[in-house]
C-alpha cells in the first residue's frame, strides 16, 4: 500500500492578513490562525495519521503545536518543506511577487524558483517512501509545497498553479507511488 499524504496549509498568519509574503521569514499565527490550527487538530487527530511533518518555519511549527498539543502522534520538521525563498522579496507585499509565473524557472532575486521548491519536495518524498511505506502522513507546509505535490503526484502544471487564486479546503490527499519520482 502506498504512503498516503495528507497536506494541510499552515494556519493564517499576521502577514497573510496584512498582505505580506512571508517567504523564508518565520511568521506568526494571527488570532484567526490559532483558531484554525485548533480546528486542524480536531479534523486530523482521529483521522488515522501516523506521523506529522512540517516545515521548520515558525508558522508551520506553531500550527502543528496547537493542532496536536497533547497528542501522541509523532511530529517531525524538515527544512525541505519550507516556503519558496523569495530572496530580496521575503517579507514584501504580495503584489511585488506577481505575476508569480515569472518565477517558475527563474529564481526570485537572491532567492529560488518555484521549480526549486518542486525539487526540494521531490527529495523529501523520496526519503519518505522507504521509512513510512504504508503510513498516513500529514504534511503541514506552504502554498509552494502544495503546488509541488500537485505537480509531482497529480500531474498538474506548475505554471497553471502559481497565479491561480488560493481556494482553501480542509486538506488535499495524494498517494505516493512506490517507484521513484
Amino acid at each position: 500500500m502506498p504512503v498516503r499524504i495528507v497536506y494541510e496549509t499552515h494556519a493564517t498568519t499576521v502577514d497573510n492578513e496584512s498582505g505580506f509574503a512571508t517567504g523564508h521569514r518565520p511568521g506568526r499565527l494571527s488570532a484567526a490562525g490559532r483558531r484554525q490550527a485548533v480546528e486542524l487538530g480536531q479534523r486530523r487527530r482521529d483521522d488515522g495519521i501516523d506521523v506529522v511533518f512540517s516545515s521548520d518555519l515558525r508558522r508551520a511549527i506553531e500550527t502543528v503545536e496547537l493542532a496536536f498539543d497533547g497528542s501522541a502522534i509523532p511530529r517531525r520538521q524538515d527544512v525541505r518543506l519550507r516556503e519558496c525563498d523569495y530572496g530580496d522579496l521575503n517579507g514584501a507585499l504580495v503584489m511585488f511577487l506577481e505575476p508569480r509565473r515569472q518565477y517558475v524557472d527563474r529564481p526570485f532575486p537572491n532567492g529560488e524558483s518555484y521549480r526549486d521548491v518542486v525539487e526540494r519536495t521531490r527529495l523529501f518524498l523520496a526519503d519518505l517512501q522507504p521509512e513510512y511505506g504504508d503510513a498516513r502522513v500529514l504534511l503541514v507546509a506552504h502554498s509552494a509545497n502544495r503546488w509541488a505535490l500537485q505537480c509531482l503526484l497529480a500531474g498538474a502544471v506548475l505554471e497553471d498553479l502559481v497565479d491561480a487564486p488560493f481556494a482553501w479546503q480542509p486538506g488535499w490527499e495524494f498517494d505516493l507511488p512506490a517507484e521513484p519520482l
